[in-house]
């Protein structure tokens, strides 16, 4: 299984609407579902029986991006990092 599948599979399955896997200081793998505003609510997740959309970015880190590998190279962990990061 390559990395992308890897993002994409963590993403469905956690129920996230970011995931991110960093390949080196200079490389990110990133998906990013669609949230939809319903109403006056914050954005939220379409329901599981619509389609999903996503973007998938493969680059160079935005801003918040490379602030943690600079804590991640402060704590010396290695890379490619192993876990990837997603926000729920």
């Amino acid at each position: 299984m390559n990395n992308y599948q890897k993002v994409i599979e963590t993403l469905l399955y956690n129920n996230a609407y970011k995931a991110t896997y960093y390949v080196s200081t200079k490389e990110i793998i990133r998906v990013v579902r669609k949230r939809y505003k319903f109403g006056k609510k914050k954005k939220s997740l379409p329901r599981k029986d619509h389609n999903i959309e996503m973007i998938l970015t493969i680059g160079r880190p935005n801003y918040t991006e490379r602030e943690f590998i600079k804590l991640c190279q402060k704590a010396k962990e290695p890379f490619p990092i192993k876990k990837i990061q997603i926000k729920v």
